[in-house]
């Protein structure tokens, strides 16, 4: 007997300092006197980053407790597969959230409730909201890129809302004390541990009794199909791509000097202004009346000279643009300042202590970061720095790179495809694509050339392969659209983009009724040939796993015809129902009928 427990969500305040502060979970499996035997281990999509903690113990005496705590709400987004087969194999589910952290349980309202109450679907699994925390008075704003106001807590109201939108248990925690933690929370959870295990055991009785009630000959038992083999998505490297875009500093169209010309450090025009203001009003991207704010204008007046230059050479092979940093100690600092920028703009800590390593001196230090603090303002806000961290803010390019996307501002390059057009900017694709890259800066034509011609897909497949390699996201609109895309992204070798098609194609598949397969006019086999054909093995195989699991659909079809000898003997030899069951059905079907009785599952 078991009891699987999944909680979601994070209970700590974002404003506390108190980063070894316990968790509900583990407060109550450490206080409460019904557990015994914890052990615990740590799943991670990426290293140094847990997905979620995984808890085995035993309650009730014997009974196995197991409890997958997922403080992070980024597993939606970036394993689904994962995030759907906990909520699947759930008894109790719990949601954590703090009262003090009113964006983050927007948040969760707004993006992932959605999603739990579809993973859900008619399943009626208990769920427990749990509000964390005492509320406090309003905190004050310390990260440059804060647009919203923090200093409302969420309210009780608002906590019974979304447990009546979710049919769940609300509870306020005020503090995570043994009454809070093993009378009420407690209470509340073991009770539905009771209620899980009665309903299993109620389960399991009336399957025995159902066995045990006819001794007569029993019709074969039918076996599930075999398990298809599960595809596992790609951690992102989106920050990573372009930070190491910096430390190359391929296709460089900024050069910036100190006053004295004694160093230089290279960037690209492209992500500093997808970053700042700042630097589209220094790159003449928006003009001062865009701008529309005064702090912007002076800061960029009095850090930055943009030297006019007589243009020599022919797109690409225009020199760098030449900017004279006029403040030393910030020229000092740049490097640092653009690797933060580089890396997203989210490790504000990180730049302030390289920054304070680097200079010693506490009023030089804040001079720097007023400035950066400026740099990344947005007009008409109010200069301001949050606690940022890592799993709370989203990343900065994947929705300002967007602006860049399909338009010709600072665009150096142009694709010529059917007939039609289409700008881009070499920094992001050689930062993104490493065919690209050995394209751009290698001896091929390309390299001197701003028109390329793009020839093997068609213009909507390229322009959503672009929109990936700006923003990291795609969404193709069907299973066709999503194969030309994984054709197109195992062209130009990106692996994740490839794998994000194939996880695409099989959801879709999967989520396909028998009637809807049996009349759909697509052909899996033909998916299964390109699948093959571009190197697709993940996704070939799951594939023929699929037609053998729907044998009795697919055999009915032209297009089985079409599979290699060695496809249809893989297929035979995995397909189901299988043979040996069709066979012990017609032997019942022939007994039945010899004896003259009633078949006993009709």
């Amino acid at each position: 007997r078991s009891v699987n427990i999944v909680a979601f969500g994070n209970e700590r305040d974002g404003f506390s300092e108190d980063n070894q502060q316990l968790s509900l979970i583990w407060s109550y499996l450490r206080r409460s006197a019904l557990i015994s035997q914890i052990d615990s281990s740590l799943s991670a999509s990426h290293v140094g980053n847990p997905v979620f903690t995984e808890y085995q113990a035993c309650v009730f005496g014997n009974v196995r407790l197991v409890v997958h705590d997922c403080p992070v709400w980024d597993i939606f987004d970036s394993d689904w597969y994962t995030s759907r087969s906990l909520i699947g194999g759930a008894d109790i589910i719990v949601i954590k959230y703090s009262v003090n952290d009113k964006a983050s349980f927007q948040e969760l309202k707004d993006s992932y409730v959605p999603m739990i109450k579809k993973a859900l679907n008619q399943c009626s699994v208990p769920v427990i909201i749990s509000a964390v925390g005492a509320r406090k008075n309003g905190v004050p704003c310390t990260c440059p890129l804060c647009t919203s106001d923090r200093r409302s807590c969420v309210t009780t109201s608002e906590g019974v809302q979304l447990a009546k939108e979710l049919g769940a248990t609300y509870l306020e925690l005020h503090t995570l004390n043994d009454f809070y933690i093993q009378k009420y929370f407690g209470g509340v959870l073991e009770y539905f541990m009771i209620q899980s295990l009665n309903q299993k055991s109620s389960e399991k009785m009336k399957k025995r009794k159902k066995t045990q009630k006819c001794h007569r000959v029993q019709p074969p038992q039918l076996e599930q199909p075999e398990k298809m083999p599960i595809l596992k998505g790609e951690a992102s490297h989106y920050d990573v791509d372009l930070h190491n875009l910096l430390c190359c500093c391929q296709c460089a169209d900024v050069a910036f000097y100190p006053e004295d010309l004694s160093t230089v450090v290279e960037a690209h025009k492209v992500i500093l202004c997808s970053a700042s203001h700042l630097f589209m009003l220094l790159f003449e991207v928006k003009s001062p009346a865009d701008i529309r704010d005064a702090t912007i204008m002076r800061t960029a007046q009095s850090l930055f000279t943009v030297e006019s230059a007589v243009p020599c050479g022919v797109p690409p092979c225009v020199p760098p643009v030449r900017v004279v940093v006029k403040d030393a100690v910030f020229c000092s600092c740049l490097p640092d300042i653009l690797c933060f920028i580089y890396s997203g703009a989210f490790r504000w800590e990180q730049l302030e202590e390289d920054i304070k390593k680097k200079l010693k001196d506490p009023e030089k230090t804040e001079h720097v970061l007023e400035k950066v603090k400026c740099i990344l303002k947005a007009p008409g806000k109010l200069n301001t720095v949050k606690d940022c961290r890592s799993h709370q803010i989203k990343r900065l390019y994947n929705t300002s790179l967007r602006l860049f996307f399909n338009t010709p501002v600072l665009a150096d390059v142009i694709f010529k495809i059917q007939g039609a057009t289409v700008p881009a900017h070499r920094a992001v694709l050689v930062a993104r694509c490493e065919v690209m890259a050995a394209m751009f800066n290698g001896n091929y034509l390309e390299a001197n050339s701003v028109l390329v011609p793009v020839y093997g897909v068609s213009k909507d497949t390229f322009l959503s392969f672009l929109e990936y390699l700006y923003t990291d996201s795609c969404c193709p609109a069907s299973i066709l659209q999503a194969m030309s895309l994984l054709i197109c992204a195992e062209m130009y070798q990106v692996m994740r983009l490839q794998h994000i098609c194939e996880l695409y194609i099989i959801t879709q598949l999967q989520s396909m009724p028998s009637r809807e397969l049996a009349s759909t006019s697509l052909s899996i086999v033909s998916l299964l040939k390109k699948a093959k054909f571009h190197n697709s093995d993940c996704l070939s195989t799951w594939l023929l796993h699929f037609i053998a699991t729907n044998y009795l659909i697919f055999s009915q079809k032209p297009e089985f015809q079409d599979l290699s000898v060695e496809e249809r003997n893989f297929v035979e030899m995995h397909r189901w129902p299988s043979n040996l069951y069709l066979k012990q059905l017609a032997d019942y079907r022939n007994y039945v009928h010899s004896q003259k009785c009633h078949c006993t599952v009709m």
